[in-house]
């Protein structure tokens, strides 16, 4: 008998599994349908010898103590700022759009003060922000949202970004200074021994049991666990009973080179040609010294597993009847993007397994935990 079942072992069901055995000494079952644990942070070594990321770049990043302290218990950090590139017109500039990239684009000189007169006069007046082309549109005009933003957002999303929430392009700002960092977060650092070190320290507890190669699909009927939390897609837990919730996948092209650099910047945006939207060389990343080095190509797709909830009213007004059946649902915790089907980032994702289990230690204390489960209340679905 488990006191929990936590499903999904990535972010989300790793945080909480953690906390749940160290701070309650509950005993946890981990599974997860994958081979390994960190979900898609998960990083290890290719023939080469080179340390990539298999499932596309991950970069830490966040402004909460907090978060960034508890992740501190399970690795020790090597400082990272993160900027990327985009290839437009046949060059090489940084995005976000920033003063140096306006004026190697056009052959100017302008200063910040002149850059901001500059987007002012393309900028777009629009009535009410709605999409994800309003908000670039208003912010930098029709030319510099045809070179950037239209093309790369379709290719990552599948639709045009008139058909996506504002909140699609608010999370790329437009700066008229010289700053090229992706990030402006407080805390910008990798782990200094990989994701998957800080996974295996974080759930190396005698109270964690760990089951890979496991869809909780095929055993829940078998299992003997007082409460579950998911983190996998909600409407694959409710057998999708109102139909499926719309996510975009990743599909990526793992590249081994015999040099020592591909590239000047860890990451690459290809916004106005190519099937991929982006090439990732990982020791820019992890800083490791190696002869060779290993890139990815990121090509986007609908069918495979899924990554991104994809943010349109039609999804959201969809999520809502199952966050609805979820609301109603006792002794199962929902967290995680998937789950919640919005859009985090990793900092957001434990910062929200960590309030999960705030709120399970306040409505289900210890002194209690095993008894009888209609004395639980019921349980909440977001952070």
């Amino acid at each position: 008998m488990y006191d929990w079942l936590v499903v999904g072992a990535g972010f989300a069901g790793s945080v909480i599994a953690e906390r749940l055995a160290s701070q309650r000494d509950d005993k946890v079952l981990l599974i997860d349908r994958r081979p390994h644990i960190g979900g898609n942070a998960y990083d290890g070594y290719d023939k080469a010898g080179v340390l990539i990321h298999q499932y596309g770049p991950h970069i830490f990043h966040t402004n909460s103590k907090a978060v960034f302290d508890y992740l501190s218990q399970f690795t020790d950090w090597r400082p990272y700022e993160h900027r990327v590139l985009a290839e437009v017109d046949g060059m090489q500039v940084p995005i976000p759009i920033n003063l140096t990239t306006i004026n190697r684009l056009y052959g100017l000189s302008l200063t910040s003060q002149d850059l901001e007169h500059w987007l002012a006069a393309r900028a777009e007046p629009i009535a009410e922000i709605r999409t994800a082309e309003d908000v670039v549109l208003s912010s930098v005009g029709r030319e510099l949202y045809e070179k950037f933003f239209r093309f790369y957002t379709k290719k990552q999303w599948g639709v045009e970004p008139s058909e996506l929430d504002k909140s699609v392009t608010a999370r790329v700002p437009t700066r008229i200074n010289t700053d090229d960092r992706y990030f402006g977060d407080k805390y910008q650092f990798m782990p200094k021994r990989g994701f998957t070190k800080m996974f295996e320290r974080m759930l190396d507890h005698p109270n964690i049991t760990i089951m890979l190669d496991t869809d909780y699909r095929e055993i829940k009927h078998h299992l003997r666990c007082r409460r579950t939390i998911f983190t996998g897609p909600i409407d694959e837990y409710f057998d999708y009973r109102y139909g499926r919730l719309p996510y975009r996948s990743l599909q990526f092209r793992h590249v081994m080179l015999d040099k020592e650099w591909h590239q000047l910047v860890a990451v690459v945006n290809y916004p106005q040609n190519h099937d991929y939207t982006r090439v990732t060389e990982y020791k820019h990343l992890t800083g490791q010294c190696h002869p060779k080095t290993s890139i990815t190509y990121e090509y986007p797709c609908d069918d495979g597993d899924p990554y991104y909830p994809v943010p349109r009213p039609e999804n959201a007004e969809l999520f809502k009847h199952y966050e609805n059946l979820a609301l109603r649902t006792q002794d199962v915790w929902f967290v995680g993007r998937l789950a919640t089907y919005r859009y985090y980032n990793m900092d957001q994702v434990v910062g929200q397994a960590l309030a999960t289990f705030h709120r399970i230690n306040e409505h289900l204390p210890k002194a209690t935990a095993n008894k009888d489960a209609s004395a639980v209340p019921v349980s909440e679905a977001t952070a």
